[in-house]
């Protein structure tokens, strides 16, 4: 079993409780309009673009694919800023065996591991294989979530996932589908059965004026996960929308908040009875 990795970052500690190997998958289902990294929602198309900026000659055409040399990047980011497909070529194939080769290396100075993307679920029977494996050698697990994928009707999953990490991108439908792209059914059924589950390790919601009525996606998804907190200590981030990694066109719209109306909904998140509240 092989999944498309990204990137792996040995020591994060944004991904979760504690010192974390964070690991990267390739694609999404969502197109968000804020996506910080854009070039993990597509997996390439061998266009070549990317191979003439190269400073290092990491990349370069090979019967019509593009090959990627890990030894030689120095992750400049320069292939996947000229991507025109939000994709990147310093995508590696690796199996969850190999995967564990990296973690390892970082023990015992982790915590855990927590498995993002794009949208990790998307490859379901990886993140089954590699979970089990850190499980046995006693590191927690996390996965970070944009919901899409319904978790109730995948024990085996959950079984070796200690806690999710959901984003709350919006709360209606029409509003999820103006920074999405998608409908939200599936999002706001994981949020209740993952908080009831005892699972719901933190809501996350990125807040860019305008662009959805981020009021309403706090006070709702507050009032159901502060119903469970107590099964399982969970956060609510309420993350600021900044311009770093967004496509142009999305950069050129796209509006910023005040730390005065960040914290107007962090304490709306309180007032429906969420203990841990973080503003980043």
């Amino acid at each position: 079993m092989q999944a498309l990795v990204n990137k792996i970052i040995p020591f994060s500690s944004v991904d979760g409780p504690g010192n974390r190997t964070a690991i990267f998958l390739q694609g999404c289902n969502f197109n968000c309009a804020y996506c910080h990294n854009p070039e993990t929602i597509n997996t390439c198309v061998n266009c070549g673009q990317c191979v003439s900026v190269c400073p290092v000659g990491a990349l370069r055409m090979q019967d019509g694919q593009v090959t990627y040399d890990y030894d030689k990047c120095v992750f400049c980011d320069a292939c996947f800023k000229h991507c025109p497909n939000s994709s990147s070529p310093r995508v590696r194939r690796m199996t969850a065996a190999q995967v564990m080769e990296q973690v390892r290396k970082n023990m015992p100075f982790i915590r855990g591991i927590t498995v993002s993307g794009g949208e990790c679920t998307m490859q379901r029977d990886f993140l089954v294989e590699l979970l089990g494996l850190a499980k046995a050698e006693g590191l927690s697990t996390l996965l970070d979530s944009n919901g899409s994928y319904d978790f109730s009707k995948d024990p085996q999953l959950m079984e070796v996932t200690d806690g999710v990490m959901l984003d709350v991108k919006a709360w209606t439908s029409q509003d999820h589908e103006q920074v999405t792209g998608v409908d939200n059914a599936v999002v706001r059924a994981n949020l209740e059965f993952l908080a009831k589950a005892g699972k719901l390790e933190e809501l996350r919601t990125v807040v860019s004026p305008g662009l959805f009525d981020a009021e309403r996606a706090v006070r709702e998804a507050s009032a159901i996960a502060a119903r469970y907190q107590d099964l399982h200590p969970m956060r609510y981030k309420i993350i600021c929308y900044r311009p770093m990694g967004v496509r142009q066109a999305e950069k050129e719209r796209l509006q910023q908040p005040t730390e005065e109306y960040l914290a107007q909904l962090a304490q709306l998140a309180r007032q429906q009875g969420i203990r841990d509240v973080v503003v980043t």
